[in-house]
């Protein structure tokens, strides 16, 4: 198995859900960045978290915090470029802090769809859409998603779309498991997930 870096994507300025952190609202009794951190730690060597702010405030996780290295916010490109700059390792994953439900085999099979294609990076996909911040990384693009992002490029897929991406799908049933919880509603909606269906917290 490829030693691959994990880093959840925290950086957002969650608008959606009112401000602040969504990975730290609570969801069944601890923090949604809980339920991230089990189901994607275990598949990766180390693990860090991209935030920008005081990083004082995600202490009790244990996590290194990676704050953006470009300025003005400009959207997950910068997270994920954070995270290959600063990987010890050649691979990089990328998730966001909202996304509860991770495969228990994510890394392995967006490895699997990166060597089946050729392409130097695999996006997850699930009922016949892609999500580009579910993705596996090569460090060595660093240099050249840096330009990008400085030169005003903002969507991802478009980004990867330049250098060649696969895509591995998952099933949508009994629940997509790159649900996000974007907005209250949403996290209402994994909370009935969590404790209604039998999803494993």
């Amino acid at each position: 198995m490829h030693e691959t870096y994990g880093v959840i994507l925290a950086g957002g300025l969650a608008r959606r859900m009112g401000g602040g952190d969504k990975p730290l609202r609570t969801l069944a009794g601890k923090p949604m960045l809980d339920h991230v951190i089990a189901r994607i730690g275990p598949q990766c060597a180390t693990l860090a978290l991209n935030a920008n702010g005081d990083p004082a405030r995600f202490a009790a996780h244990g996590l290194p915090v990676l704050p953006d290295t470009l300025p003005d916010h400009p959207g997950p490109l910068a997270g994920i470029l954070a995270a290959m700059e600063a990987s010890p390792l050649p691979w990089v994953v990328t998730v966001p802090g909202d996304s509860p439900f991770l495969p228990e085999d994510l890394v392995a099979r967006l490895h699997a769809a990166r060597e089946a294609a050729g392409t130097p990076m695999a996006c997850a996909a699930s009922g016949g859409y892609a999500h580009p911040p579910i993705a596996l990384w090569p460090r060595e693009l660093a240099a050249a998603l840096r330009q990008a992002v400085t030169e005003g490029e903002r969507k991802i897929d478009r980004w990867t779309a330049r250098h060649g991406v696969a895509h591995a799908e998952w099933p949508t049933t009994p629940f997509d498991p790159f649900f996000n919880a974007n907005t209250p509603e949403e996290l209402a909606e994994a909370e009935r997930l969590l404790l209604n269906r039998g999803v494993s917290p």
